[in-house]
């Protein structure tokens, strides 16, 4: 980590905007890149020079939006199986049916709310893209999820002091608490698709065994 900040301490602000800008597309097209490390250290060196944090936000969201819009394109021009195949460490074929899954039952909140969860969210644009949701709606859906996220994580770097170990702890605190969140309003939200769909079962209607519901 002490690399990686002095090489980003060395850079003028310029190209650490563009280090970030590059940080935050790559997230979305190589999930093992540390994205939210390079962020967080890139607005820590900022607030010690000239940076801003809405211009770090704004070079992040630039960066993350555009990688995320690519990914979509990709699972909108190819498809679902396609991306399995050629991206398996990406797109396992049972974790791409099940997100799949969510959309089409949750909706635009299961894009927002998958794309807080650390270890999935680069699954998220391209199994949007191949489900065919509309691409405004993708895009406003994963820049909500995206911009309150870096926005904290943008706050968090400028009031950071001069400890960049303490600043990167504390976002891995606040990643898993979001995450955590994340993943239980996600329990809640198939619990009560769940609910709803056996409420509109109609009536008498045979389950697995043949029998009718109501004997």
């Amino acid at each position: 980590m002490l690399e990686l900040l002095d090489w980003l301490t060395s850079l003028p602000d310029p190209l650490l905007y563009g280090a970030i800008v590059l940080a935050a597309f790559a997230e979305n097209v190589f999930p093992p890149l540390p994205a939210d490390t390079v962020i967080a250290l890139g607005a820590f060196v900022a607030a010690r020079g000239n940076g801003t944090a809405l211009g770090v936000w704004g070079a992040t969201m630039l960066g993350n939006i555009g990688g995320a819009m690519f990914m979509y394109w990709i699972g909108h021009r190819f498809g679902l199986p396609w991306l399995s195949r050629r991206f398996p460490a990406l797109l396992p074929a049972d974790v791409s049916e099940r997100f799949a899954q969510r959309f089409a039952t949750q909706g635009m909140l299961a894009v927002v709310v998958s794309r807080f969860l650390p270890a999935v969210r680069a699954v998220v644009p391209p199994v949007a893209g191949t489900l065919g949701i509309g691409a405004v709606r993708a895009g406003v859906a994963m820049t909500l999820a995206s911009g309150a996220w870096y926005g904290l994580v943008c706050v968090l770097a400028f009031r950071a002091g001069a400890n960049a170990e303490a600043l990167l702890a504390r976002i891995a605190g606040q990643q898993r608490l979001i995450g955590a969140i994340a993943v239980g309003l996600t329990l809640v939200l198939g619990l009560w698709w769940w609910r709803r769909a056996q409420r509109q079962r109609p009536r008498g209607e045979c389950g697995p065994s043949g029998e009718r519901a109501d004997d």
